[in-house]
């Protein structure tokens, strides 16, 4: 998986699986049986796991023995129906609120940049001096999800904000360095953002993730193309987009109730 340039987070989690099935086996995990990966699926599921979690186990047992053990028997094992959550989503005013009650200047920009720039909580934190392109107003995301690299954009609002907080440090940088040295983690930004959350007086479930949520959708309601909304968030497929025409007000808000 590392030769093929698979994700470390994709490799730790498929070993685990992994791990897990060949300790269910206890032996015998050279023949492929399928009545005993369905048993194993089957208390996965009847242990409370959620369909996404289930599928994880079964790309993983697939991937071993097909590409690992080299079998040539297919597992013919359908993935479970997953369901459909809507996105947490905040407003404007929300987003605004949070923002502008975030007195530190990195974490301010921390979460403005996330929203602005509609990035992944690994993306914004691996972001680096020399990805800003400050003239045309543009960020370079490099091996986002999928190992891919995108352009999305760089808020004109954040320009001089972040020309001013990059000025004099090393191109490699990393743009929000922790104090010790090196990247933020996930659950440092994610600190940073309940902590905004809660001075915003916002008292809903919502997470770091929820600010590219709601660049999507505002996007959406400002009448921006989905092709292009897809382009920014770097997803691989439209259907992933189109769960933003779910979530938006446009048009609903022409609807009245009969009431």
């Amino acid at each position: 998986m590392r030769l093929r340039g698979m994700s470390g987070k994709t490799v730790k989690a498929y070993c685990c699986c992994v791990r897990a099935y060949l300790v269910f086996l206890e032996r015998d995990f050279e023949v492929l049986d399928e009545g005993k990966i369905r048993a194993f699926l089957i208390g996965k599921r009847d242990a409370g796991l959620a369909s996404q979690t289930v599928n994880l186990y079964l790309n993983a047992i697939k991937f071993f023995y097909r590409d690992v053990l080299k079998v040539d028997t297919d597992i013919g094992i359908r993935f479970a129906r997953r369901r459909q959550r809507l996105p947490v989503l905040l407003t404007h005013v929300e987003i605004s609120r949070m923002i502008l009650s975030t007195r530190n200047v990195k974490h301010r920009l921390l979460l403005a940049l996330a929203y602005g720039a509609g990035l992944r909580v690994s993306e914004v934190l691996a972001l680096r001096v020399s990805d800003i392109d400050f003239e045309k107003w543009l960020l370079c995301v490099r091996r986002g999800k999928g190992d891919r690299d995108r352009m999305t954009l760089l808020p004109e609002k954040l320009v001089d904000d972040l020309r001013f907080w990059s000025k004099g440090r090393d191109p490699m940088d990393f743009v929000f360095e922790s104090q010790r040295g090196g990247k933020l983690s996930s659950r440092s930004a994610q600190n940073v953002f309940e902590a905004a959350l809660k001075r915003a007086g916002v008292f809903r479930k919502a997470t770091f993730h929820s600010l590219r949520h709601s660049f999507a959708t505002h996007l959406l309601e400002n009448g921006t193309d989905i092709r292009y909304i897809q382009e920014l968030l770097g997803h691989s497929n439209i259907r992933t987009t189109q769960i933003y025409t779910k979530v938006t007000a446009l048009g609903i808000r022409g609807i009245k109730s009969p009431l």
